[in-house]
């Protein structure tokens, strides 16, 4: 039996992480050009992963699809040449998009591609990742099922999932989670199994398996999980929150083997909360530290029975401007508190703790104002990233920025959804039959921009251009009429068929429907079926959401990933139409790379950048970065 070190360490705080000078001398030092930016872009350089060239070949009945991507690393000039089996196929350099299209070819084609830098061609990439029918099946294992203490069965269904370079190879790999079939609401009383997580790569070896153990609830509020490289080593991390029991990827148990808390309703309320971080090649925990905050008095979390003391949320955010901080939280119902925590040189360092009942961080005032997920954003342009929470936002500091007082919900969406207006702006719906039912503000203020008056129980929201008949951004909502512009007038009266997620799909960058197990073109008379995901299913009941959904292979547009219907592979779809649009790879974008972190906390919701990508988009910022 291992008893990990736990300790608290002091609050401290640290400087920012270098200036603009001392990045691109760093940038220059690594031979690396730094980039121009945009105006959203702070001059400081960002540490993104060290990335190949995602490289994909989609098979339609016409021919391939190859595309890859444009990286932050990359110049401003770069063009492309495709080779198939060391044959060149394009005539002259590829400049203006990152796909080529080859008529005729056969399913098995073999491609590479190679950057060409300054007029002088770089060597081949890695070979294309062939999605012969569509899409690629990654094989993965259930765990065995089990039996609850009060004689229940259950068995595992695959659920949310997460990407990182898990072992430095350069090639994203994903993190799985195995949620029993009990899994439990936190308002619903009962035993669940245990959740179970998978470290995968994309050709379905299993780097790890990591149980969270008997004192780790099973259900969408608890079970929250960050991958993301937080020390530039190069290799993702995974941060959760662990108990006695947890059995990490080497199969060493976390604190007292024998332990279990949970009480008769299946709760658990008692016994040490831990945040544990695993090695992402290994699933080892190297460090465990006490979970802050401590549940402490249950009931002063709003009830007795143990509903709102077990609500977690989880981001990653650049509170530096330079370098990743993992953000682990606990309520919104009533008090909040949100950790941040720096993971350098093996060790956790807590940077902050933002909390509303204390006065230290401005915070009083601020409760009640969480939504069952978070964002983060540099939503005051100062090149740090900022905690949009729901109803509130948090400095990079951990200092209250803004509340709009509007109460919990449970969807928001944060990103330029209005790009005639400088900066960003937050689209939310609310639960609070007292409050604005949906509203738009200012990301950096919290000024309420347009609501919409109060109509029960808002449950669902989203916000994307889909639709290129009117600039920006259109919102819709459950409970309220039509879609609305970024200025709130409702632009045409049919609302999309659903309300959960988004996904640039098509060749054009107005941004499309995902909902279930499809997507879909939004039109004023119906949405048009772009693509059907063949025996697979999604997850999170009416939420229907994918395991993940996001830019994780080729070029900027974004793949969607469900599990089989079986359960035995996680199924990865690529767009197959044709660009003419270029973007920078959305992974070398923080806002939408610590977006694709944060999408598996609670209610899941898709990702956006931190500039508009729609109809009559300006030309996309380069992002400033830097590999490890």
């Amino acid at each position: 039996m291992h008893h990990p070190h736990l300790h608290r360490r002091p609050f401290r705080a640290r400087a920012v992480a270098g200036s603009a000078l001392a990045a691109t001398a760093v940038l220059v030092a690594a031979g690396l050009t730094a980039l121009g930016t945009g105006t959203a872009h702070a001059a400081t350089a960002r540490q993104v992963e060290r990335l190949d060239r995602g490289l994909v070949s989609v098979h339609t009945d016409s021919g391939n699809l190859i595309s890859w991507r444009w990286l932050g690393t990359d110049p401003n000039d770069v063009s492309f040449n495709v080779y198939r089996a060391g044959t060149k196929l394009n005539s002259a350099p590829i400049t203006g998009s990152t796909d080529y299209f080859h008529s005729g070819a056969p399913d098995s084609a073999d491609y590479t591609v190679r950057a060409i830098v300054g007029g002088v061609e770089q060597p081949d990439s890695e070979h294309a990742l062939q999605l012969r029918t569509g899409y690629k099946d990654i094989p993965v294992s259930p765990p065995a099922g089990g039996t609850t203490p009060d004689g229940v069965a259950y068995t595992y269904e695959a659920n949310d999932a997460s990407v990182g370079d898990l072992d430095g190879d350069g090639q994203l790999d994903l993190v799985l989670k195995w949620q029993p079939t009990n899994a439990k609401d936190n308002s619903q009383s009962g035993y669940t199994g245990n959740t179970i997580l998978d470290g995968i790569k994309l050709d379905g070896t299993r780097l790890w398996r990591i149980d969270l153990g008997r004192n780790i609830r099973s259900g969408a509020h608890y079970t929250q999980f960050q991958v993301y490289d937080y020390d530039g080593d190069g290799r993702a991390e995974i941060a959760m929150k662990t108990a006695d029991a947890t059995v990490d990827g080497t199969g060493t148990v976390i604190g007292n083997s024998a332990a279990d808390y949970r009480n008769s309703s299946g709760y658990v309320l008692s016994g040490p909360e831990y945040l544990t971080m695993f090695d992402g090649r290994t699933g080892k925990a190297m460090q465990t530290v006490d979970y802050v905050p401590a549940r402490g008095t249950v009931s002063s979390w709003g009830d007795s029975y143990g509903n709102r003391v077990d609500r977690f949320l989880a981001g990653t955010a650049y509170l530096d401007g330079a370098r990743p901080s993992l953000i682990m939280a606990r309520g919104y119902y009533t008090r909040t508190v949100i950790a941040a925590w720096d993971w350098r040189d093996g060790a956790f360092t807590r940077r902050w703790t933002f909390d509303t009942n204390s006065s230290t961080n401005s915070g009083q005032g601020y409760d009640g104002q969480g939504n069952h997920q978070l964002s983060v954003a540099d939503v005051d342009g100062d090149g740090k990233d900022e905690i949009v929470y729901g109803s509130m936002a948090v400095d990079d500091n951990g200092y209250a920025l803004w509340t709009t007082k509007n109460g919990h919900g449970d969807a928001m969406h944060v990103g330029d959804l209005d790009p005639s207006r400088a900066g960003l702006e937050e689209f939310k719906v609310d639960e609070d039959s007292s409050r604005p039912s949906s509203w738009l503000a200012d990301a950096k203020t919290g000024q309420v921009i347009w609501s919409t008056p109060a109509n029960g129980d808002n449950g669902r929201g989203v916000a994307g251009d889909i639709w290129a008949g009117s600039a920006g951004a259109e919102s819709w909502s459950s409970a309220e009429s039509g879609i609305r512009s970024p200025q709130g007038t409702v632009v045409a009266t049919r609302k999309p068929a659903g309300t959960n997620f988004l996904s640039w799909w098509d060749g054009d960058p107005v941004r499309e429907l995902l909902d279930g197990t499809h997507i879909d073109k939004y039109g004023t008379a119906a949405d048009t079926r772009l693509l059907t995901g063949a025996s697979v299913h999604s997850n999170n009941s009416t939420k229907a959401t994918p395991s993940l959904s996001g830019d994780i292979l080729g070029d900027w547009r974004e793949e969607v990933v469900w599990p089989t219907t079986d359960n035995t592979a996680l199924r990865i779809y690529s767009t197959p139409y044709e660009t003419s649009t270029r973007i920078t790879t959305l992974l070398h974008d923080t806002q939408y790379r610590t977006a694709l972190a944060w999408q598996n906390t609670a209610y899941n919701q898709p990702p956006h950048p931190s500039f508009f990508i729609g109809n009559g988009m300006a030309t996309a910022p380069r992002p400033t970065v830097y590999t490890p």
